[in-house]
């Protein structure tokens, strides 16, 4: 027996990108509305990725969306379900995070800019990855340290850095085309702006 929940709808131009990445846009629909639980969308941004493995093709899309008090991140991929057995049933799994805007530690975007010396005022580049930490994951980055001395064999121990990248999206105007790269942009901006309320 199937269960049916009331799902609030979402706005137009939301329900319009997801559709447009077209990766089970009733059920991205669906998950990103349950996590958002009625509280407005102040900005969004979908991004669909194409990955391959081995002879299969596998998609995976993600949803961020931003309230005035979270940063709601919706992912949704798809794989082969392995207690089926042979028949390998295609299987979609849709998680969704909510961050609060305090917890949010950073919001990075690194500018790919082909051909600099021609670089036109506004533009910001082609290419963009958009790099959002709000603690969940850390990664740890250690090199030996050295002294700076040429011909120095002793042991100066490691330096090293943390970072906390949650996630990372890169988006293309090539790829992508240049409407993702501005909502990309403007996404970042708004999540920015919203970080010093």
């Amino acid at each position: 027996m199937k269960r049916s929940f009331d799902v609030p709808t979402l706005p137009g131009d939301l329900t319009d990108a997801i559709e447009r990445a077209g990766y089970y846009p009733a059920l991205v629909a669906d998950v990103v509305s349950a996590a958002l639980a009625g509280e407005a969308v102040r900005s969004h941004l979908v991004h669909l990725e194409t990955t391959f493995d081995r002879d299969v093709i596998r998609r995976h899309v993600t949803v961020l969306v931003l309230t005035s008090t979270r940063l709601v991140i919706a992912h949704a991929d798809d794989h082969a379900d392995e207690a089926a057995g042979a028949s390998e049933q295609e299987v979609a799994t849709a998680t969704t995070e909510s961050v609060p805007l305090s917890a949010v530690r950073g919001v990075m975007l690194t500018h790919v800019v082909a051909d600099p010396q021609n670089y036109v005022p506004g533009s910001l580049g082609r290419e963009l990855t958009l790099t959002l930490g709000w603690g969940a994951v850390s990664r740890v980055d250690l090199l030996p340290a050295t002294c700076g001395e040429p011909g120095c064999d002793a042991d100066h121990g490691y330096d090293g850095t943390i970072s906390s990248d949650d996630l990372a999206l890169r988006v293309s105007a090539t790829a992508d085309g240049d409407p993702a790269l501005e909502q990309a942009i403007a996404f970042a901006h708004a999540l920015s702006a919203s970080l010093g309320e």
